[in-house]
């Protein structure tokens, strides 16, 4: 019985500190659970949906800790669907899934001056 305790704290308090804050919203016009996840500074780690069973739906976005967007996913019932975006520093990819496999991969890269001021 001490042993049963003893875990049931470890894991309690293990899972207390590795989870950050997150905010949960029931839509009830897509019947959706609508979920805003923080990093521990309280940007924005993660926004999306998830289904009543919880299934990941649409739009998720992923940011950085210092607020930036890096990804961009779009579920289907807990399937990857669609374009996927991943932007790290100057390089974009772009990942396309179909029927819940990646179907192509591209990459580019933005190292050219656009515009210059004199």
């Amino acid at each position: 019985m001490k042993n049963l305790v003893v875990i049931a704290i470890c894991l309690f308090v293990s899972t207390s500190f590795s989870q950050n804050k997150r905010v949960l919203t029931e839509n009830k016009d897509t019947n959706l659970i609508e979920v805003v996840y923080y990093h521990t500074n309280g940007e924005v780690s993660q926004t999306g949906s998830y289904t009543i069973d919880g299934k990941l739906q649409g739009d998720w976005l992923s940011f950085d800790i210092n607020g930036k967007k890096i990804a961009s996913a779009t579920y289907d019932n807990g399937k990857k669907v669609g374009k996927w975006f991943f932007w790290n520093g100057d390089t974009l990819k772009e990942v396309d899934y179909s029927n819940n496999v990646i179907a192509s991969v591209s990459e580019w890269s933005n190292k050219n001056t656009i515009v210059s001021r004199n």
